[in-house]
């Protein structure tokens, strides 16, 4: 707790087996006052390895997708009247010690949404990012920025903290099953005038380090240069898709 406010860390998992317990065990636990699992019906000991560290658990009877997991996630978390949930993926490729600071700035008041920026601090490529996926980021949030309006260092970070109110009035629950989600997710956030911070994280590339293909990473971009034209037309008045329709503005902004 900080501040007054509940922590709870929210655990997309699917085949995180081999990382799961290295990631639990350097969470923050004395500033969180929950953990949950969410399995993607994984193939692996998952669910074994959460159920052995006493972890709550919530299970998809079959695979949904990634997007579809941190549903289950923020469902979850605002049932449970979390009042900050900060998203940890499960294979340790995010330093888990930052969500004090990423809770943090939203317990200060100061933040509604945080992201962790692989840019921010250049330690992206050092981290064993491949060069092509940081080219592609870099072009994919240049295009974002400026249809946006924004100035965020990345978009593509799975690292993020959120609170209550902001989960409680974005209608993420329409998004993608799929990794685009995120990127909808921070769209609409942007559009509807929520404040979003950033903070450097250090992040690892190895071979249990969850990451999608190439194939699959097209389909992503191609994703995100659909939202980012979508959040163009919804910030400029022009037409309001169905994925910025729903939501409640932030208190004061709106």
């Amino acid at each position: 707790m900080l501040n007054g406010k509940s922590i709870m860390v929210v655990m997309p998992a699917f085949r995180a087996g081999k990382t799961l317990e290295m990631t639990w065990r350097a969470l923050p636990h004395d500033v969180i006052d929950h953990v949950l699992v969410v399995d993607d019906a994984s193939d692996d000991d998952t669910v074994q390895e959460a159920r052995r560290l006493g972890i709550e658990l919530r299970l998809h009877p079959h695979n949904r997708g990634y997007g579809a997991n941190q549903k289950t996630c923020y469902a979850t978390a605002m049932a449970q009247e979390a009042d900050i949930v900060v998203m940890v993926h499960p294979d340790y490729q995010y330093d888990p010690r930052l969500v004090t600071a990423m809770a943090g700035m939203i317990a200060s008041g100061v933040y509604d949404l945080v992201i962790g920026s692989r840019i921010l601090g250049g330690g992206a490529l050092r981290g064993g990012m491949p060069l092509w996926k940081y080219v592609a980021n870099r072009f994919l949030t240049a295009w974002q920025n400026l249809l946006l309006g924004a100035k965020l260092s990345e978009y593509h970070t799975g690292y993020r903290a959120y609170s209550r109110e902001l989960l409680a009035s974005l209608p993420w629950q329409g998004n993608s099953d799929d990794f685009v989600f995120d990127n909808e997710f921070l769209t609409q956030a942007i559009v509807a005038g929520w404040r979003v911070g950033e903070i450097s994280v250090p992040t690892k590339y190895f071979p249990e380090a969850s990451s999608i293909n190439f194939v699959r990473s097209v389909r992503y971009g191609l994703g995100v240069l659909r939202m980012s034209f979508l959040g163009l037309l919804a910030r400029t008045g022009v037409r309001s898709h169905r994925l910025f329709q729903g939501g409640m503005p932030p208190p004061g902004r709106g």
